[in-house]
């Protein structure tokens, strides 16, 4: 009787700490989601007057900084996200919001990839943009890199970012902090299910990172321009 008693006090003992993790476990999953939801809901609400989708309604600004990215999918299919940032590019430039284009990304062509800023200089290029105009900055291969460069090397206090709408809002979020006035112009975000659910999705961890970067301080160092 006594042994059984004893199992019988064991168990519960064990099934109280089972219960008790599972609590600490449901505790800590929801701490997590809001941290991610609030993350997510301060870059947005910072940034809703200073992104543009209207080229009529965006302020001028000398330089544009565009945010790269790959000219096909890892399925090897056009990029609509490349696409639509080239299109939004090309109407700053052509209704005079921007004198000069940053492009900023990197070159994944020895990874199997593509060299971003060549392949959007290219197609800037053919909707008439001269290279006067464009310069090629191969740092950009994060977000951070791009704007803290746009600070620290090119001495930029102003910019008009172009990317998509929730990569813009970070970008900016980000500009503001590095000392940069920043604005934004929209390029139309393509309206497939499976990859908008996939970008957004990373974009609220995204900015949970950014957040870390910025508490921790994280400077990255550039070669000065010649």
């Amino acid at each position: 009787m006594y042994e059984v008693r004893k199992i019988r006090v064991t168990l519960n003992v064990k099934i109280d700490r089972m219960e008790k993790m599972r609590h600490i476990l449901i505790l800590l999953g929801v701490c997590l989601l809001l941290l991610i939801i609030g993350c997510h809901w301060i870059v947005s609400f910072s940034c809703k007057d200073k992104i543009f989708d209207n080229i009529e309604e965006i302020p001028y600004n000398r330089i544009g900084l565009l945010l790269a990215t790959s000219p096909f999918t890892t399925e090897g299919w056009r990029n609509l996200y490349y696409e639509n940032r080239i299109k939004a590019t090309v109407q700053l430039y052509k209704n005079k919001k921007v004198d000069y284009i940053i492009v900023s990304g990197g070159d994944y062509s020895n990874e199997g990839g593509y060299n971003e800023l060549i392949a959007i200089r290219d197609s800037l290029n053919n909707y008439g943009i001269p290279d006067s105009t464009i310069i090629l900055d191969y740092d950009g291969t994060r977000t951070l890199n791009s704007i803290i460069k746009a600070k620290d090397v090119y001495k930029l206090d102003r910019i008009t970012i172009i990317s998509q709408k929730f990569h813009n809002e970070r970008a900016i979020y980000l500009a503001e902090r590095c000392g940069i006035r920043a604005i934004a112009y929209n390029a139309e975000t393509p309206d497939i299910v499976s990859k908008r659910i996939r970008n957004e999705g990373r974009e609220y961890l995204a900015r949970v990172k950014m957040f870390i970067d910025l508490l921790m301080n994280k400077r990255i160092i550039f070669k000065e321009i010649d």
